[in-house]
């Protein structure tokens, strides 16, 4: 029954996905339905009357009589709705809020109703499409390569099949208005549980289980007792390596439960749970042989290994996903890597189209979307573009008008346009706006400094944990502190040329840093951080309120306190002489 379902889910992705390739030839014409059919229906809204909906013919006349805004003006009315006032955002009713991350500011509240849903539901369906196609086309060239070389062909051909998703699903909370809010992603699944219970290889209840470390076990427990699962499944790579971290810690005790069909007791399950687990569970001595086989020849377990018919790993590409894929090879080998979409809690912009591709095209049926060009990002009422009228290597921030309720929101994105898919741009997140760091005014973004370390890890030979620059504090202006923990079995030989590589590097990919730190900002410094100070910053933001599922570290900050308390294993300067090695 499973594989039917799933066969009649890729054969419906698959059209969705062509239906999609059609319109990206007429992306205006499809824009502008998209908007006059949402304005009609949002028109009788309190804030539909008050930007007068009802009188909007053209796409002209909805930017000029429509105001562009952030959240801070929405958010007086996002309040109402928490409250459960109808008919203030949207005209449908609310069902859920989703909360944003908070990572760089306050979190946001996002009105969501069913046909706010669906409308970003259509970019999942065709994503999962492009991926299908994708799959078997690159099989089938495998398949004809090898026939006219000779060469062995792909032992095991790319398919789409079960995943694994660790992702928690439990509410929140709910406003007093009685509306469940939380993380986009749990808003999604618990809308689309049917799908995932289809889908996914664990159970829906094993996404249920608050804790952390029980939930990561459970779902892998579930997981791999399929040997025939095709694909993982998280938000943002760090949480991908998270889970192949979980698989390596307690291999030998999910291969025990494997074995003697129990689950583990001292995991943190619920009892309603928990018994719900067990009737789903039971012994599988032979897959547990195979897996404890693999352990002790090996001396490991990594997803490669564990399911050798792993076909793709699902995770965000972009923004700063580059530095984490540096890690991918050891857990993964050479398994495909697929962006799926590029979204956030306001809304869903872009559609992966292909495999280990950066690039998404602009989800022309999920919202209408205009974008500030950089010589307007200071202007007070910034003159917008349209998507066909974006350059190649420019960058802009983006708006969004969506079921949500929210017109010409500005959510702080900036984003790269890298290409064209037939007349439709194809564009990359590169930044959250405003997400800078400057000792004087060099403005490096988190992508600067991704490039930055991820070049200086290839030129040393060398894996790190994680890291963030800050500034210090002992000087003004500034110098940037740059803060790194190294991977379990990694050393640093020479840190002084690894702080004299980085300044170099980064006055490379931010050209204004190169300019200024010949005369006005201060030497760089080095600091190596203990062991586990990067998961001591996880939890603490964890303890703040963002879901696990939005965890982001961010890799420039100007909070001066963010890596306050962890432990120093290596202060490292620069010789005192020094100039910008640039």
């Amino acid at each position: 029954m499973t594989n039917l379902l799933l066969s009649a889910m890729a054969t419906f992705a698959q059209s969705a996905k062509n239906n999609f390739v059609r319109k990206t030839r007429q992306p205006m014409s499809i824009q502008e339905q998209f908007l006059k059919k949402l304005l009609k229906i949002q028109q009788g809204t309190v804030l539909g009357q008050t930007f007068g909906l009802a009188n909007i013919r053209t796409i002209d006349q909805f930017r000029e009589q429509v105001p562009i805004w952030s959240y801070a003006e929405y958010e007086p009315y996002a309040q109402r709705v928490a409250k459960a006032e109808p008919n203030v955002l949207t005209a449908d009713p609310v069902v859920y809020i989703n909360l944003t991350s908070g990572t760089t500011g306050r979190q946001k509240m996002v009105p969501v109703t069913y046909r706010f849903s669906r409308s970003l539901g259509k970019a999942n369906t065709v994503s999962l499409g492009f991926a299908i196609e994708a799959m078997r086309s690159r099989s089938q060239k495998s398949k004809l390569n090898a026939g006219i070389s000779g060469v062995e062909e792909r032992s095991h051909p790319l398919e789409f099949g079960k995943v694994l998703s660790t992702n928690y699903v439990g509410i929140e909370g709910t406003t007093e208005g009685g509306i469940d809010f939380g993380p986009v992603t749990v808003g999604s699944y618990r809308i689309n549980r049917f799908i995932c219970e289809q889908t996914f290889a664990q159970p829906f209840a094993a996404m249920e289980i608050a804790d952390i470390d029980s939930r990561h076990y459970v779902c892998l427990l579930f997981a791999l007792r399929n040997s025939q699962m095709r694909g993982i499944s998280a938000n943002f790579p760090m949480l991908v390596l998270r889970t192949c971290q979980y698989l390596e810690e307690y291999a030998e005790a999910l291969i025990a439960d494997i074995e003697k069909g129990t689950i583990a007791a001292w995991l943190k399950i619920t009892p309603e749970l928990r018994a719900d687990l067990e009737r789903q569970w039971s012994a599988q001595p032979k897959r547990a042989q195979e897996l404890r086989q693999v352990l002790r020849s090996q001396g490991k377990l990594t997803p490669k290994l564990a399911w050798p018919k792993l076909s793709f790993v699902g995770t965000a590409r972009g923004g700063t996903s580059d530095f984490y894929f540096e890690r991918f090879p050891d857990y993964f080998g050479d398994t495909l890597q697929f962006g799926g979409v590029y979204g956030t809690a306001e809304g869903t912009f872009a559609i992966c189209h292909d495999f280990n591709a950066d690039g998404s095209i602009l989800a022309l049926e999920s919202g209408f979307y205009e974008f500030i060009p950089e010589d307007q990002w200071e202007a007070e009422h910034p003159k917008t573009l349209l998507p066909v009228e974006l350059k190649v290597g420019d960058r802009y921030r983006i708006l969004v008008t969506s079921y949500s309720g929210f017109y010409r929101y500005d959510i702080g994105d900036v984003i790269e346009v890298v290409g064209f898919y037939e007349q439709t741009p194809m564009i990359i997140f590169r930044h959250r706006r405003g997400g800078l760091l400057s000792s004087v005014t060099e403005k490096t973004t988190e992508f600067h400094a991704v490039q930055t370390l991820q070049t200086l890890q290839q030129e040393f030979g060398l894996k790190l944990e994680d890291f963030c620059i800050t500034l210090a504090t002992d000087a003004f202006p500034s110098g940037y502190l740059l803060n790194i923990e190294l991977s379990s079995g990694e050393t640093l030989s020479d840190p002084q040329a690894f702080l004299l590589r980085f300044d170099h590097w980064m006055g490379k990919f931010n050209s204004r840093y190169a300019v200024m730190r010949g005369s006005q900002i201060p030497l760089p410094r080095l600091q190596i951080l203990a062991p586990g100070s990067f998961a001591i910053v996880r939890q603490r933001q964890v303890q703040r309120g963002t879901s696990e599922s939005q965890l982001k570290i961010m890799h420039i900050s100007e909070d001066r306190k963010f890596l306050e308390g962890l432990t120093i294993l290596e202060e490292v300067k620069m010789p005192a002489n020094s100039q910008a090695t640039l």
